[in-house]
């Protein structure tokens, strides 16, 4: 048994917080493309059809590819680290489970968020403007979400932008954060967003 794995079936039995819970089953619901209350491969397949419909994500790209590779590698990775017995579905405790060990690779985030900025940064200028967070909320989403007034609480220095340091340092603290506080868990709308 992996090291990971070890880790994985020790931190299972922490429970994590309501908070976390609570902002993370807004994503739970959005990558359950069919609403059966379990993740499967394909709804997987069907959150990278979603993010394949936005403008810089076009088909046969270099970018397509590492859109479609980084979304479908999620469920490569939920499948073979939290999914225990095998049936091929995630619960929201194995998703919670799985999200308990990213502060262990923090690689893997970053690399996730270098691709989702590359597939919502629309006209390529290396920032992220709040059209462009708009878009990465209603995409996870898939359909339109109310942000109130999450891009500035997100945009700290206040300059209309998230650069890509920025965003990955939100981006990281949408998936790992167990603080209310910390800014990057709006990253994907309101908590509760759902």
């Amino acid at each position: 048994m992996s090291s990971a794995l070890r880790v994985l079936r020790v931190r299972r039995h922490v429970v994590s917080s309501e908070f976390q819970r609570t902002k993370l089953q807004a994503m739970f619901e959005a990558f359950d493309a069919d609403g059966n209350g379990y993740l499967e491969e394909a709804d997987f397949v069907a959150l990278a059809d979603r993010w394949g419909r936005l403008p810089r994500v076009r088909e046969g790209s270099e970018l397509a590819a590492r859109v479609d590779g980084v979304l479908k590698g999620w469920w490569q990775h939920l499948s073979a680290t939290v999914d225990t017995d095998r049936d091929g579905r995630i619960d929201m405790d194995d998703l919670l489970a799985m999200v308990d060990l990213l502060p262990t690779i923090p690689e893997a985030v970053t690399a996730t968020a270098d691709t989702i900025f590359d597939a919502v940064d629309e006209n390529a200028d290396g920032r992220i403007s709040r059209g462009e967070h708009q878009r990465l909320v209603d995409t996870w989403h898939g359909r339109p979400v109310e942000t109130g007034g999450s891009f500035d609480r997100l945009d700290q220095d206040a300059d209309g932008y998230l650069s890509r340091p920025e965003f990955a340092a939100l981006w990281t603290q949408f998936w790992t954060s167990d603080d209310p506080a910390e800014p990057g868990n709006v990253m994907c709308g309101p908590i509760g967003a759902g």
